[in-house]
Order: structure tokens, then C-alpha cells, then sequence
């Protein structure tokens, strides 16, 4: 059978989803599929309960789901060609008729910096027509970059809903604000919600690109907070040109930076975050005093001013470098989480004062700057020593941190030991930390092959996602050994999909 042509995103579809955080796509199913896919998932539910995590191998049809071009496509363009599905996937029965509560997604625990960059993605597929009043998921567009609720009505109507007929999905940045809706029918909802993860930092568009330039959205008709700068830095990182602000040239227009400063002391908060998002903008029109308005900006109660001032100082080079390196050492973990979000936008100027930093006796001075070395990309082997050391930390959140960084520098003379750094993380007691080594190893493929026999044994880690990360690694380290180790593995621990209570002894 001829293999369709993934259907990759397209520009305006890649700025929508940078800039509001998801896409309500769908898929090209029959309707029948859709029925037979139905009547397995009410048996299911019915007789056995909701299979968790078991839910792909329990209906195997759902493969062909995430098979389609459709969604391959569009994980492909946001995620890159090699990303990896989660072992954590879960179907969502809604009958409720009270709408749920907003809420970010968690990673194990709350205690993770969020990233802003894609690194990691969800679809939730809806496998029947879902009118609004079957009670589709909701999510608040453009919320994937705020750590708080920034809203206060819970009914929205520029909410987003993930409403359609059956084969509708919504794929959406993992850490987008996001809700159930009210079912008011009374019927079944069935929402299935897989999790990807990208295993590289990108190196060229893997979408339907057309123009590599980013081109600003225009006006939205619903009442978000613009983050220009922060959307042009994770376009220009998608599009694999390094994603750094420094040095940027402001746009053709000259700003009224006697407006600016007066509208940073507006009462009205959104009026003070657009402010600060054109004062970034035009970093480069009389430095100095952008530069004293946008540090000042930073102290602001309002995330998205913060955000924006952060994002502003770091497209103004060297010298707002060195105000968020000062910053991301604040008390208040508020302004130093901005500053670790801007530095990792700021070019390699940064990397020099946050490698400085893991020596800092403070634990989030420490996690923040260790993130932001991740998430920055360069200097990997000048940034994996000092990072390696943290691995040993006695701070827990500071070594899956440390952990999670090794997986995403990219190195050459250090890869041995980053290898070595990884294998001992394995043996962690911390179950998240070695969730994130096995995931680490997973993204060094190949490199990682000295880390079998430890892989081997975290196959019967206490937890279920070391199990699924270490069995991935596996699978990309690709060797005879790690394959044949693989399949033993998956023989003995087959799952068998059709056995339940009802049907234990049919043949």
C-alpha cells in the first residue's frame, strides 16, 4: 500500500501555534472507523475499566490514529522528525456536567521549569462528534507561556474549544492553561490524550515552510498578551537558526518611548505588558534608557510585563545580558524565573555568566541557571563539566534539572562522560531523576550504547516511565545487543490486549 505524504504544518498554521498555543486539526477517517473505534472504547470502559496507560495496546487501532498523516504531520513540523510518544496516555470519560477546572498539565510534580520552547507536545483526539454541549476541552490561547492563572472568567468566549465531528483533535504545547467543558448531553465523551516529545534541538524547518522569516501575527481578536520578541525567538529556534535575540535590529518604525514610559504605569495591566512588548521591540533606540525602563519593567506584579521586559533585555545585547544575570540571582523567584527564560534567548554571550552561576550556593539560582543552559544550546562542552558536577548535587531538583540538560547539550569532546553522567543517574534514588536519565539516554541514541547493561536493569525500575524510557533508548541505540536485549524484554512482558475477566479462558 502507498504510503500518503505527511501533511505537514504550514507557516501560518506554525505562527498560530507559537504565538496561542494550539490547533484544532482533524483527521480523514470514515465513519465507520470511528464507530468500530467507539464500541471498543464502550467495552471497555464498561467491562474493565479505564485502561490508562495500557490504552494503546488494550485498542491497537488507535495506532492507526497516531499513523495518519494528519498527526504525524503536524508533531513532525512542531516536534521534528524523531520525536518520541510518552508511555503516559490516558482516555478522559467526561460526563460531567460542571465544567472542569483550568489546569496545566503536570510533569510528575509541579516543581519543573516550564519550557518555552516545544519541547514537549499533546493530542487529544476525539473520537466522536463533540458539539460544544458534549463538553470538548477547552484551552485559553496563548497562556502556554504563563506559569499563573492570568484570566478570571471561567466562561470565555474567545476560549478555545476542540469542537467538531469525530476525528477532531487538538494538538497543543503541553503547557498551555487547559479545561474540560460542561457535558450537557448526558452522552459519552471520549477524549484520548497522548504526550510527544521532541529528542533534538532542531537544525532546519521541519514543517511546510515557505519563508524562513518571522513575520509578526497580525491583531488577535481575542484579549491575549502579545509576546513578540518570545515568539520570534521560538520561530527563529523551529527554524533552526539558533533562536537567540541579541543583536536584533528593532523594526522600521520609531517607537514614542515618552508613551511607553508612561503606559508602564498604567493601572490596567494589559496596557502595561503591550508597553513593555514594544519597548523590547525597539531595544536598540536609545539603549540606555530602554534598557532602565525595561529593568524597571521586571519588578512588575504582571507576568506578562515581566515576560516581555525580560525578553526586551535580552534582544538588547551584552548589557541587558548582564542585568538578567544579575536578575535570574533575585529573591523573588518570579523575576528570576523571567531572567532564566530571557538568557536562554540570549546568544552566547550568556553562557559564560551561567556557567559561573552552577556554582552558586543558592538551589534556585542553580536549577535556573543550569536551565537556561539547556535551553540555550551552545557551549555544550563548555557547559556539560560544570552541569555533570550538578548531577551529584544533593538537591533533587537540582540534579533532574541537571540530568534533563545533559540529554539536550549538544557535544562532542565531553560525550563520554556525559554518557558516564547519565548511566550513574540511573541508579538515582530520586524516581525523577531517573525518569529524566533514561530520557536523556534516549536522545543520544547511538552514543549512548556503554549505558546497556544499566538500561537493562532499569526495566524493572519501581516506576513505570523509567521502564518506558529505558526500553527507548534501547530501541535508538539500535545495536544487535541493545535490540536483542529489547525484544526479550517485550516477549516476556507482552501484554495481551483481548484477555479480560469476561473472556480470561477463550481460546
Amino acid at each position: 500500500m502507498e504510503q500518503k505524504a505527511l501533511q505537514l504544518l504550514n507557516d501560518e498554521q506554525m505562527k498560530t501555534f507559537i504565538s496561542q498555543g494550539f490547533l484544532i486539526l482533524k483527521t480523514d477517517f470514515s465513519d465507520e472507523f470511528h464507530s468500530r473505534l467507539l464500541g471498543q472504547l464502550d467495552y471497555v470502559y464498561e467491562k474493565e475499566g479505564n485502561p490508562g496507560n495500557n490504552l494503546l495496546p488494550r485498542i491497537r487501532e488507535l495506532q492507526v490514529v497516531f499513523d495518519s498523516p494528519v498527526i504525524k504531520g503536524a508533531l513532525t513540523s512542531v516536534l521534528g522528525a524523531n520525536y518520541m510518544m510518552h508511555t503516559h496516555r490516558y482516555g478522559h470519560l467526561n460526563k460531567n456536567p460542571v465544567p472542569g477546572n483550568w489546569h496545566k498539565d503536570s510533569y510528575w510534580g509541579y516543581k519543573r521549569l516550564r519550557n518555552h520552547k516545544p519541547w514537549w507536545a499533546m493530542i487529544m483526539y476525539f473520537p466522536q462528534d463533540t458539539p460544544l454541549e458534549l463538553g470538548p476541552t477547552g484551552v485559553m490561547p496563548g497562556t502556554q507561556y504563563h506559569e499563573s492563572r492570568i484570566f478570571e472568567n471561567d466562561d470565555n468566549e474567545w476560549e478555545g474549544k476542540a469542537s467538531g465531528s469525530a476525528g477532531t483533535f487538538a494538538l497543543i504545547h503541553y503547557d498551555i492553561w487547559h479545561r474540560s467543558n460542561a457535558n450537557m448531553m448526558g452522552q459519552q465523551r471520549y477524549m484520548l490524550k497522548f504526550e510527544f516529545m521532541r529528542t533534538e534541538a532542531p537544525t532546519a524547518p521541519t514543517w511546510d515552510c515557505a519563508d524562513t522569516e518571522w513575520h509578526a501575527p497580525a491583531e488577535f481578536d481575542i484579549p491575549m498578551d502579545r509576546h513578540d520578541l518570545l515568539w520570534e525567538n521560538n520561530w527563529n529556534w523551529l527554524a533552526g537558526k539558533g533562536g537567540y535575540l541579541s543583536g536584533r535590529k528593532s523594526d522600521s518604525s520609531s517607537a514614542d518611548l515618552n508613551e511607553l514610559e508612561k503606559q508602564l504605569g498604567n493601572e490596567d495591566r494589559r496596557v502595561r505588558a503591550e508597553a513593555a512588548n514594544q519597548l523590547g521591540l525597539h531595544a536598540d533606540e536609545d539603549a540606555g534608557r530602554v534598557r532602565r525602563l525595561l529593568e524597571a519593567a521586571l519588578q512588575d506584579s504582571y507576568e506578562p510585563v515581566r515576560l516581555n521586559a525580560a525578553y526586551g533585555l535580552a534582544a538588547d545585547g551584552t548589557a541587558g545580558t548582564a542585568i538578567l544575570l544579575d536578575a535570574i540571582r533575585n529573591e523573588d523567584k518570579k523575576i528570576a524565573e523571567a531572567a532564566a527564560y530571557a538568557l536562554s534567548a540570549s546568544g552566547p554571550s550568556a553562557a559564560e555568566g551561567l556557567i559561573g552561576l552552577l556554582d552558586d550556593g543558592k538551589e534556585l539560582t542553580v536549577n535556573l541557571a543550569a536551565f537556561a543552559l539547556g535551553e540555550l544550546g551552545v557551549s555544550g562542552d563548555q557547559a556539560a563539566e560544570g552541569v555533570i558536577g550538578l548531577t551529584k548535587n544533593d538537591s533533587a531538583v537540582i540534579r533532574r534539572t541537571a540530568v534533563e540538560v545533559l540529554g539536550n547539550l549538544s557535544v562532542t569532546e565531553k560525550s563520554g562522560a556525559v554518557t558516564a553522567a547519565l548511566i550513574e543517574a540511573l541508579g538515582d534514588e530520586d524516581h525523577q531523576v531517573r525518569f529524566w536519565a533514561g530520557l536523556s539516554l534516549a536522545k543520544k541514541g547511538p552514543q549512548a550504547e556503554p549505558a546497556i547493561p544499566q538500561l537493562v536493569h532499569a526495566l524493572d525500575d519501581d516506576s513505570r516511565y523509567v521502564r518506558g524510557h529505558a526500553a527507548e533508548a534501547l530501541r535508538r541505540i539500535g545495536t544487535p545487543e541493545a535490540t536483542d536485549v529489547l525484544l526479550d524484554y517485550l516477549l516476556a512482558t507482552r501484554w495481551c490486549a483481548i484477555s479480560s475477566p469476561q473472556n480470561e479462558w477463550y481460546p
